[in-house]
């Protein structure tokens, strides 16, 4: 069953330009996790980028595995970001989707540990 949020009817324009914007200015670290996320060589599931959840915009997305990825820099450590944080997991939670934050700090020590 989709969410009234994940219709892209229901999307705005304005959220689709944000998100658009957003894709062609990743970030280092977001471009290197893209890399991997988007060979669907993870049990053929597919994963968006940018992707308008209601009021938000997340980084990545797995409608199928009802998966959020966010890729977290520097500025999410701050106390008005960690707020901002833990209400937008919980209205994603609410929805019914699995919220998996990732340091930028942890994806570059694996992937110097692993040679992502």
């Amino acid at each position: 069953m989709t969410h009234r949020f994940d219709d892209p009817s229901r999307r705005s324009e304005h959220k689709t330009g944000i998100a658009k914007s957003l894709r062609r200015q990743a970030t280092d670290t977001e471009r290197m996790l893209w890399a991997q996320l988007r060979r669907k060589n993870m049990e053929g599931v597919r994963f968006r980028r940018q992707q308008p959840i209601g009021p938000y915009i997340v980084d990545f997305f797995c409608s199928a595995a009802k998966l959020v990825v966010e890729l977290d820099g520097g500025r999410h450590c701050e106390i008005n970001n960690l707020e901002y944080d833990e209400a937008r997991t919980a209205f994603l939670n609410g929805l019914g989707y699995q919220v998996l934050r990732i340091t930028n700090y942890d994806l570059l020590r694996h992937r110097e540990e692993r040679s992502i």
